[in-house]
């Protein structure tokens, strides 16, 4: 085993890379960059029906967003690959013959239908739910005599008696009790490796040296150690990070915001933020600091301070985190963001020839605009044709008083400017309202909601400049007719 630390990401690529699995990634991806080790990148694709080009792709394109290179794995393959899985049969048929040899595995020829018949007599007598061993007992005799019938068979691994356990990083030690265990499949019929198996061969030859997963992954931990004992091979470290829960307490989900990568990058979420946020997901410095750059996050992270406690998944922290990293950005970047989502996710055609428009309309929001979805939350009454009244603007439009005159009287001094810039509009609506012997905000308010079907926005005499004379004299004009309507 190398002096040099040696960690892998091994992803089943069967769908998108979601939060749980890139904070994995991030963490091996830290500790061997913190340690001047290697970050090895294996697909794990034995699940031919599910496993997709698609996914691949996605997986490495989500990776390499958030700034994860590696240096063994997909386009960088070293003695020690290949990288996929489905490639390494060879590997897997040698130690699957080594085992064998040394008597830690045998056949066995139990049909599924004979499994499940004995599994529906254990439920029955309320007995442990595992297999009997009856293979076991096979002789040599009665082994060849099957094998020339063409019965198939597995193999599975002999778990000896006793108990296992290893030193977790973050756990603590761990111990299972051997009696828990059936002697498990490491080879199915059809020749192709379990899951426990592959990544202990894996493991292996790859010389991987500390193996850093998610801690749904400790009951598989003590199948693998009896592998790596049974093959006569050195264990590595094991590490298994804290769950990640929703803000209600239970395990993460979908309707959490679990989703996959590629939905933040397209939400207009930063890499940079993201992987900020990744990192404290079960993991702090001090307690105190929140915001680190990658170098910073390099030179800092320790496992020892991952926390053995479950880490919580705030969607709000997560858009506060990421509007400290929006501030940092020129104007034009965030345009350029705030663009491309328009386009590409809203659907909306020839926004980049409104380039100079949408950069107006950032700087107008400027810290609000936190993410760059946020546009249409923030700014929607801009770039949507329809506007729509929210409730607190319908209430304030119909409980103006004297609402509709005021509405009017605004539409027509407006329609009136010839200079249409934010200094002579807000002259405009001032002078009007002293004209009235009104206070400015007695204008300004029905207006906004008029013009913007909210009851907040940027500066409203901005937001009159970027709709522009007509499109603010029409609207005004439409309240005007909505409040004589009584809201109908």
């Amino acid at each position: 085993m190398s002096e040099a630390p040696r960690v892998r990401f091994a992803p089943s690529p069967t769908g998108y890379l979601h939060v749980g699995g890139a904070r994995t990634a991030l963490f091996n991806w830290l500790f061997a960059r913190s340690k001047g080790g290697k970050f090895i990148l294996r697909i794990e694709d034995t699940d031919f029906a599910r496993s997709t080009e698609e996914s691949i792709g996605a997986i490495l394109e989500s990776l390499l967003w958030l700034g994860l290179d590696w240096d063994e794995g997909p386009g960088k393959d070293a003695a020690e690959g290949p990288y996929f899985q489905s490639q390494r049969g060879e590997k897997y048929r040698e130690f699957s013959s080594r085992l064998l040899d040394s008597g830690s595995a045998y056949k066995c020829f139990c049909s599924p239908e004979e499994l499940r018949e004995r599994k529906a007599a254990s439920v029955a007598q309320k007995a442990a739910l595992k297999y009997d061993g009856r293979c076991r007992k096979l002789s040599a005799e009665e082994i060849l005599s099957l094998e020339r019938n063409g019965k198939p068979f597995v193999l599975r691994f002999k778990v000896r008696e006793g108990f296992t356990s290893w030193p977790d990083t973050i756990k603590g030690r761990i111990q299972f009790a051997n009696s828990e265990l059936d002697d498990f499949i490491i080879v199915r019929s059809n020749g192709t490796p379990t899951y426990n198996f592959a990544a202990t061969v894996d493991d292996i030859t790859m010389d991987i040296t500390h193996v850093i997963r998610g801690d749904e992954h400790i009951s598989n931990t003590p199948r693998q150690i009896l592998l790596y004992e049974a093959l006569g091979e050195t264990l590595p470290v094991f590490v298994h990070l804290p769950m990640i829960l929703g803000p209600d307490g239970t395990k993460l989900s979908k309707r959490h915001g679990a989703v996959s990568l590629s939905y933040y990058e397209k939400q207009g979420f930063l890499p940079d933020a993201m992987r900020n946020f990744l990192a404290l997901l079960g993991w702090a410095y001090d307690g105190k600091q929140e915001i680190f750059s990658k170098e910073e996050l390099i030179r800092k992270f320790t496992l020892e301070r991952v926390s053995s406690n479950p880490s919580v998944f705030d969607h709000n922290k997560l858009v506060w985190m990421n509007g400290q990293y929006m501030k940092e950005l020129s104007n034009s970047r965030r345009s350029e963001l705030v663009r491309r989502y328009l386009r590409e996710e809203e659907g909306m055609k020839g926004i980049d020839e409104k380039a100079d428009w949408i950069a107006r309309i950032t700087e107008v929001l400027g810290d609000r605009l936190r993410v760059a979805s946020q546009i249409t939350e923030l700014a929607g009454f801009f770039i949507k044709e329809k506007l729509e009244y929210d409730e607190k603007a319908r209430e304030l439009l119909l409980t103006t008083e004297g609402g509709r005159e005021l509405l009017v009287k605004v539409a027509y001094r407006v329609a009136t400017l010839e200079n249409y810039s934010v200094e002579a509009i807000e002259g405009a609506v001032r002078g009007l309202a002293e004209e009235m012997g009104l206070k400015a905000g007695e204008l300004i308010h029905p207006a906004r909601a008029a013009l913007t079907g909210k009851t907040t926005s940027p500066g409203i005499f901005e937001v009159m400049e970027l709709l522009g004379k007509e499109t603010c004299v029409t609207r005004l004009k439409d309240a005007a007719d909505f409040v004589a309507s009584g809201g109908t």
